[in-house]
């Protein structure tokens, strides 16, 4: 699993999560115990959730992409 040596440098930023279900989530990586990944993710308005996800359950983690050069809005 090459993206747990990522860890260190993804902690407190945001992140995409690929799991192996084929599903994705993604928020800002909190903290790594036993094995673990805890991931703040958006719920509604104002409400966030810690949730956690095994090493087992995760294809892969990818920061999430800077915005690039602000364009010009076109009105």
């Amino acid at each position: 699993m090459p993206w747990q040596s990522d860890l260190p440098y993804l902690m407190n930023r945001p992140v995409g999560v690929s799991l192996t279900s084929g599903q994705g989530v993604s928020g800002v990586l909190c903290d790594v115990v036993d094995d673990q990944i805890y991931l703040m993710e958006y719920l509604y308005q104002t409400q966030y959730a810690t949730k956690h996800y095994s090493f087992q359950e995760i294809q892969n983690i990818t920061p999430f992409p800077s915005c690039g050069p602000r364009q010009r809005r076109l009105y």
